[in-house]
């Protein structure tokens, strides 16, 4: 049996167990959910709420941006509280001081240390008891704890309107004014919260660890670590080590050392005439320039709102751009822009391969096209008419803002973005077909390319498999299906195969051995990377088992990163490899960028906030941003400006190169990357866990933290880095907008630029 089929039949298996694995979890997931009683009642016989008032009260939280104004379990903004541990540890305070009234004290605070410890353990266990029961489906609190909700409910129904004893709280959060305008459901609201803090402590029966594993830290209420963050993070080490360790010795034992096949005497792609399809591609790459510079000013944006709430330089900016849309459209943009860039090199380059174009092609590129900037102009048009209250809650979910990061796009928009994909899939699949047929050389890393194709395609489709009013540790398991398979998965795959392929089209690796390396790095990278989407799941609602593979194969996702300077230099040497490889030096430069970027952003600040226990403490501080940035622009961005400039050689192949404008990009937005991170994202997030460790994860995310002179003067740290990375957009906006408008063709005969071959 060939390597090839060895390779092809172990990546199958892996995928098959893998995939059946995160169904399992998926089935436990639903099965072990924190249950949602249809009342929640007090021991004296009152209603507080009902199973309406928390559904309603979710699609109402979801309406004003959801997840992008403040998190529920961690997972959202960073800007204003985590609404489950804010009102987790409010209902506690409230609850010690009720208990030191009745004692006759003036408030908590001014009892002495033994009395205060004695009322700390008199209401744990109040509050981690599990009350609820099945058979009646109903949880029963306390007057005492039901009395201490009321105080936490008027608290939050002050915050989320216009009253101005909650003003400066308001402007501390960046929320505009009567953020929810009817009262109704303001206390709707309040149920969704109380029931997410409630799963945060109330202890799973039969166990002591809550329903969120004792998720988040905070000593008030007994919220700790749990053995089992412990023990798996350690697993999760030494899973580490042995595989770098088993990496290692498969790369010294099988690297190829056959030598490299002779080198082309010009570029092979000189040759090729792009087809008309394949110039169609050019208006993609002019989109993707655009979406890339609106996603950064919304960015500058949304990070100002960190130090002038409301405002912007004295314009109330947040009347009519509030901070949870301008953090959506920043965070949906990086998707877009990025996600536009492949799928351009995906069309581009299929013709490419095949040396075949169907009919009809060049429409189907133009509709879907056409198709993509609906999408973005409808959905984010709805998503300002939900966040400004001006959608009613009955339109918002198909149309509006569904409320979860990175998915937020309303149901149509998300299907009709779906049908678009399924067009992709179908427009690069039959371009390639010829490609793959009669066991033509390269057949088989072209089909992996088109199995990659097919993997985005569909797996974009996980975003449709949640309901209205499906259970929220449902909808974050299919979330994260999205978020990590589809952008962080298998669009890996897919650029893996096409740079691979296109370094054999241009004569630099052998057919042969790049097959080998490409499904070896995809059963690699897989082998971690499938169940590696547990990670993001530890604390939301989940059971232990979904932290035991979490943490054992998130592990294993760092492990190719071991050899990434390997990988780094051999790519830096093909620009080297022949006089005319000068042509495509920037495209390879920002693929050494994405190799940088891959151990830095997604390797070392990725472990760093990986394991359990790390998480435990870290989870939606300005830590997991630091990775979120580094990796996604650091990564993913830079691959999709390295593919955009690979294609745009071979769609514009005779204007001019402006090398000084490219050399300035790069360098402008690596530099203003790792400033943005090192000034700003990084310290931050250290301050903000020694905050969690000292005082508790709510005192982390809240207003007195944050509105600290330290931080304000660390967020205005983000502008000199910010400037540099803007900077470095637009001049490869202009650089890119110069090949249309100031082609600046050489004629016969004229001289060339120092350094460029004859046959650039």
């Amino acid at each position: 049996m060939s390597t090839t089929r060895k390779l092809w039949l172990g990546l199958a298996a892996l995928l098959v167990a893998s995939f059946a694995v995160l169904l399992w979890v998926g089935n436990e997931v639903h099965q072990q959910a924190p249950p949602l009683p249809s009342a929640v009642v007090s021991s004296d016989g009152r209603t507080l709420y009902t199973r309406a008032d928390m559904e309603e009260g979710r699609q109402v939280w979801q309406s004003i941006g959801g997840q992008q104004l403040g998190s529920i379990w961690g997972h959202g903004a960073l800007l204003a509280p985590d609404w489950s541990a804010d009102w987790l540890h409010r209902e506690a305070v409230a609850m010690l001081e009720l208990l030191a009234r009745d004692e006759g004290a003036a408030s908590f605070d001014s009892l002495d240390a033994e009395r205060q410890a004695a009322l700390k353990a008199r209401i744990q266990p109040e509050l981690r008891h599990n009350t609820y029961d099945a058979a009646k489906d109903t949880i029963t609190v306390s007057p005492l704890r039901a009395q201490a909700m009321e105080v936490v409910a008027a608290h939050y129904m002050s915050l989320f309107s216009n009253d101005p004893a909650t003003a400066k709280l308001r402007e501390g959060y960046a929320m505009r004014e009567n953020t929810i305008a009817e009262m109704e459901h303001r206390r709707m609201v309040t149920a969704f919260f109380w029931w997410t803090s409630w799963a945060a402590a109330a202890e799973r029966p039969d166990s002591t660890i809550s329903y969120t594993q004792n998720w988040p830290y905070d000593t008030t209420v007994g919220n700790t670590a749990t053995p089992a963050n412990f023990m798996w993070s350690v697993f999760s080490v030494l899973f580490l080590i042995f595989g770098i360790g088993l990496l290692g010795w498969h790369h010294a034992r099988q690297v190829s050392h056959e030598p490299l096949p002779p080198i082309p005497s010009r570029d092979p792609l000189t040759e090729l005439k792009p087809t008309p399809s394949m110039k169609a591609t050019g208006k993609y790459f002019w989109t993707v320039l655009a979406l890339f510079l609106a996603q950064i000013l919304l960015g500058a944006t949304t990070a100002h709102y960190q130090v002038e709430g409301q405002q912007a330089y004295g314009f109330a900016l947040a009347n009519y751009l509030p901070y949870s849309l301008t953090r959506t459209w920043h965070t949906e943009l990086a998707v877009l822009w990025i996600a536009t860039a492949w799928l351009a090199t995906g069309l581009y380059i299929a013709p490419l391969i095949s040396g075949h174009e169907p009919k009809f092609q060049r429409l189907g590129v133009n509709f879907l096209w056409v198709c993509l900037l609906v999408i973005v102009v409808g959905s984010f048009a709805g998503q300002w008419f939900a966040v400004m209250d001006k959608m009613g809650l009955q339109y918002n979910f198909w149309f509006g803002h569904q409320g979860w990061e990175y998915t937020d796009l309303g149901r149509f928009w998300q299907i009709f973005l779906f049908i678009g994909l399924m067009l992709w899939l179908f427009l690069v699949g039959r371009a390639l077909w010829p490609a793959m047929r009669g066991g033509k050389e390269g057949a088989s890393i072209v089909g992996l390319l088109f199995l990659s194709t097919v993997a985005i395609g569909l797996l974009y489709g996980a975003g449709l498999m949640w309901g209205e009013h499906t259970h929220i540790a449902m909808v974050e398991y299919w979330r994260w299906w999205v978020v990590h398979l589809w952008v962080e998965g298998f669009f890996e795959v897919f650029a893996t195969a096409v740079i691979s392929y296109l370094f054999v089209k241009l004569g630099l690796l052998r057919v042969g051995s790049a097959t080998t390396n490409v499904l070896f790095a995809t059963i690699v990278f897989m082998a971690g990377g499938v169940l590696g989407t547990l990670h993001h799941l530890y604390f939301s609602g989940t059971t232990t088992a979904v932290i035991a593979l979490g943490a054992s194969f998130s592990a294993l996702e760092v492990v190719p990163l071991a050899l990434i300077g390997l990988e780094a230099h051999d790519t830096w040497k093909k620009q080297h490899a022949a006089p005319w490889m000068a042509r495509y030096r920037w495209p390879i430069m920002f693929f050494v960028a994405v190799s940088f970027w891959n151990l830095i952003g997604a390797g070392l600040l990725g472990f760093l906030v990986n394991t359990p226990i790390a998480l435990y403490y870290m989870q939606g501080l300005n830590l997991t941003a630091t990775h979120g940035h580094t990796a996604l622009m650091g990564v993913y961005g830079m691959l999709g400006l390295g593919l955009m400039l690979f294609c745009l050689r071979g769609i514009k192949p005779q204007a001019e190169w402006r090398e000084g404008w490219l050399r300035g990009a790069f360098w402008l937005l690596n530099i203003g990357l790792s400033m943005m991170a090192v000034l700003t994202l990084l310290p931050l997030g250290i301050l903000q866990l020694k905050a969690v460790l000292e005082h508790g994860y709510w005192f982390a995310r809240s207003a007195e933290f944050m509105d600290r002179p330290l931080i304000h003067m660390l967020v205005w740290m983000r502008v000199p880095g910010d400037t540099l990375f803007a900077v470095g957009a637009l001049l490869i906006a202009v650089f890119v907008a110069a090949l249309w408008l100031w082609p600046k063709r050489r004629t016969a005969g004229a001289p060339l630029p120092q350094g460029v071959p004859e046959s650039a």
